[in-house]
């Protein structure tokens, strides 16, 4: 693999990161002791930014270009860049029209009436310090496995400031982020991530996978902790006690406000860049550091958000890391959990023992795909990638629910229903190697929609043959992506 300086390295980092070993060493020190984020910032080591009311957007570049540039300045003056009206106006336009209200009941379209005044009068408030942040409501979605995800709804201003914040924070942060990091990142995806964890598996002499699962992370946080990273680098006070607003906020739910010391609400656009902040200092610093000192084997590592791999070529390595990142994370407040992270045996040498009868090679899962070492057509072995049976069920579980409300719709509004549903698990999860279980998941969409359409009249002549005239509406199983390897060598 390549490192961030595009020499010849243990991870996957795409070589086009503007990160260095260097300025990643120099910020995990300044971590360590945390004399920065005490008292006032150090004159020398704070950085103030003016500009005209220009161009919102293109003024960042010279963000940017400070942060590239000096990897231990500290920003005094970003506040202004923040409430600016023009960067505010897109915020709000970037937000879901459809987007659940807050505690406040305010909706996208009602606050769009006013739109001018309604924004020059959030900036006026969060210029003169007036601006005051409302708690989360609490709602659930689904998860795959059944089980119900709290997320928290803010309101809608809380909305467009916290998005203004992000793209002014993402300037400085984007700069600072490793390669290996990919969750919720501007230009970064999941399947860059997946491409990046198997080009690394092919290409590293990988034994042993280390399924790393932070439990109840988002709930876990430690506000502390994270104030004392943020102000690493960011030295306008004003700007953090932004986010400890947010922070402090707290949840409304069945009219009780409780409010945490630890724990970063899911659902507003501020969490994941907290949480890729506190990754950062906890997580990718640390094991960047830890794999060269630590051993002398390959070592890989891909991060999206609070899902972690890390492959190893040697076992012992894998469980002195495993014991580490414990006391690392013991550290921090955060903990793994015990049932769900483990070490796998994975890759070319357990499944040559696999062949000669020793031992089956473990699987694991990531970002909705179950990796298993597996068999080429050739006889030889090669990384297969399958849908997650788990979301695989959860989906099929939902387009049923769906097609029953739906029952006694024209079929063509039926079928076009279906024919969306099919593209977008198309676009997701056609992968190479993963054919069966798309032709799979088609086959169960037909088959209920046919149980759907046969309960429309006690007298139905549906049959398979008569289903076949309606194919037409469910496209065939394709695969939309390429070979994870000639991708992301185009993308790196």
């Amino acid at each position: 693999m390549m490192n961030d300086r595009g020499k010849s390295d243990r991870s996957v980092v795409p070589r086009k990161s503007p990160n260095n070993v260097d300025a990643a060493a120099s910020v995990a020190e300044a971590m360590e002791g945390r004399d920065l984020a005490k008292g006032n910032p150090r004159e020398s080591n704070a950085f103030r930014l003016t500009l005209s009311r220009g161009d919102a957007h293109n003024v960042l570049q010279r963000v940017r270009r400070a942060a590239r540039k000096d990897r231990k300045q500290r920003f005094t003056a970003l506040l202004h860049h923040v409430y600016n009206v023009e960067r505010l106006r897109d915020a709000y336009l970037a937000i879901k029209r459809d987007a659940s209200e807050g505690v406040d009941g305010e909706t996208w379209q009602h606050y769009g009436e006013d739109l001018d005044a309604n924004i020059e009068d959030l900036s006026q408030r969060l210029k003169r310090g007036a601006y005051r942040a409302k708690p989360v409501k609490r709602a659930y979605i689904p998860k795959p496995d059944g089980r119900q995800r709290p997320i928290g709804v803010p309101t809608l201003e809380d909305k467009i400031v916290q998005r203004s914040v992000v793209e002014v924070l993402s300037a400085i942060y984007e700069e600072d982020f490793v390669g290996f990091s990919y969750g919720f990142r501007p230009g970064r995806s999941q399947h860059q991530a997946l491409d990046a964890l198997a080009t690394g598996i092919k290409r590293s002499q990988l034994n042993w996978v280390l399924d790393a699962d932070i439990r109840g992370f988002f709930d876990t946080v430690d506000h502390g902790w994270l104030v004392k990273f943020i102000e690493h680098r960011i030295g306008d006070q004003r700007v953090v006690r932004l986010i400890q607003k947010w922070l402090n906020a707290g949840v409304l739910e069945n009219g009780i406000r409780t409010v945490n010391e630890v724990g970063t609400v899911q659902g507003g656009s501020i969490s994941p860049l907290l949480a890729n902040i506190y990754l950062h200092y906890v997580f990718d610093l640390w094991i960047r550091q830890w794999r060269t000192t630590q051993t002398n084997g390959d070592v890989i590592v891909v991060r999206y958000a609070d899902d972690i791999i890390v492959g190893f070529q040697h076992r012992a390595a894998a469980e002195r890391f495993l014991t580490d990142l414990r006391d690392r994370f013991a550290t921090f407040g955060l903990a793994l959990h015990p049932d769900k992270t483990r070490i796998v045996p994975f890759g070319p040498r357990a499944w040559r023992q696999w062949r000669v009868g020793r031992g089956k090679p473990g699987t694991f899962d990531f970002l909705g795909f179950t990796h298993i070492s597996g068999t080429t057509r050739a006889g030889w072995y090669g990384l297969q990638r399958k849908t997650i049976r788990a979301r695989w069920h959860s989906k099929l579980r939902e387009v049923k629910t769906e097609l029953q409300r739906r029952g006694h719709e024209p079929i063509p509004e039926q079928g076009r229903y279906l024919g969306s549903v099919l593209i977008g698990h198309y676009r997701y999860y056609g992968v190479p190697t993963n054919s069966d279980r798309l032709s799979a998941f088609r086959y169960h969409i037909k088959r209920l929609w046919m149980r759907v359409l046969k309960r429309r009249s006690q007298r139905s002549k549906i049959t398979w043959s008569r289903m076949d005239r309606y194919d037409r509406w469910l496209p065939r199983a394709r695969i939309c992506h390429p070979w994870p390897e000639e991708r992301f060598d185009v993308t790196t």
